[in-house]
């Protein structure tokens, strides 16, 4: 079958919503099918609303799959004459954003309209579905197609994540490119309230916010915290596999997550995991479990859990053990992403299934 793939950008993008796109098109290849990537530039959103005007889709392939990241491109594209279906693979709404209501009501207004403008749907979470359901008011085809979450595989066992735990220092991983969204100066400012042995490790690009980064970097030093906070930066998967083994738990509170496959990452290494009610984390953490749920912007409440897994490493251990359980719980990708490319194939034959989903 001859796929296309429309994205910004590079395929090599280092973020969760990148690396679906990735692994997704190295399984697809590697099923005997054709996968071109259509590459648009990035550039501000309003630039992209221009694309409209001059961007027409190809007309050399069986389906064609875009990145909802793209809509603000498409929407006129994809009015057009095109010859085969449209399936829209989303990570989450731009409109589910924590930002300013008139912003927000403007990219809904567009989103909606792009996401009335194509075939089908591949979601990465049950949020996503319902989110995109309630705002096209679609029955379009669809499928939930959890991300690739076992790249690693299970790295520890339990009687080292015991050992582990005996460490009188709070190994804590901010794992995530370094934006406002993923809610750096949330733990900065939860760590700041708390008179703990820590050690911070930021693993993520600084370059997507430059702005937002530099900032984070001066709070650590300001707040006399530079030699306890270590930004790392983008690692490579073996330094990045050694600093989830060392440390005791994942933080990254979110102010939207459409599904944070670095939960479950984290959480195969025994991690417990604090993300926060907005978005998809809930599919993921179960509250005081093997993690914790905290309302968005709530440091208040991330410092109180810090506290409480520090002074009580028996409730660390127990949730760590409960983390790397969740994580065995999980479907495997290759189960997943045979599903995706059997639902591509019937859509592609024009076949028409009220909905198809890979449940967990």
């Amino acid at each position: 079958m001859n796929i296309g793939l429309v994205i910004y950008g590079s395929l090599d993008t280092l973020s969760g919503g990148y690396l679906y796109d990735r692994k997704l098109v190295e399984y697809l290849r590697g099923q005997g099918d054709t996968v071109d990537i259509i590459s648009l530039p990035w550039r501000n959103y309003a630039a992209h609303l221009t694309d409209n005007f001059h961007f027409r889709l190809s007309k050399n392939m069986d389906i064609l799959i875009q990145d909802e990241l793209n809509h603000p491109s498409l929407i006129g594209a994809n009015r057009g004459k095109h010859f085969y279906p449209i399936i829209s693979l989303v990570h989450h709404l731009r409109c589910s954003e924590l930002r300013p209501s008139w912003q927000n009501d403007f990219y809904r207004a567009v989103e909606k309209k792009y996401l009335q403008s194509v075939d089908g749907f591949i979601f990465n979470s049950q949020t996503t579905q319902n989110v995109v359901n309630e705002l096209a008011k679609s029955n379009k085809p669809s499928i939930v197609a959890y991300p690739p979450t076992d790249r690693f595989g299970e790295q520890i066992s339990e009687s080292e994540i015991i050992e582990r735990a005996q460490n009188p220092t709070l190994r804590i991983l901010f794992l995530g490119n370094v934006i406002y969204r993923k809610g750096l100066h949330i733990l900065l400012k939860a760590i700041s309230l708390q008179h703990i042995t820590f050690r911070i490790d930021v693993v993520g690009s600084l370059a997507s916010q430059p702005a937002y980064a530099q900032e984070m970097m001066k709070q650590a030093t300001v707040d006399g915290q530079s030699a306890t906070i270590h930004f790392h930066g983008s690692l490579d998967n073996q330094p990045l596999i050694e600093l989830l083994k060392q440390s005791h738990i994942l933080v990254v509170p979110s102010s939207y997550e459409g599904f944070g496959i670095v939960y479950l990452e984290g959480m195969g290494f025994g991690l417990p995991a604090i993300g926060t009610t907005a978005g998809a984390a809930s599919e993921i953490i179960t509250d005081g479990k093997d993690g914790f749920l905290i309302q968005p912007d709530d440091a208040e409440a991330l410092a109180k859990y810090l506290s409480e897994l520090d002074a009580d490493r028996n409730l660390l251990i127990r949730l760590s053990v409960n983390a790397l359980k969740r994580y065995r719980k999980q479907p495997k990708w290759e189960e997943i992403a045979k599903s995706i490319r059997d639902f591509l194939h019937v859509i592609a034959r024009g076949e028409s299934p009220e909905a198809i989903h890979m449940q967990e």
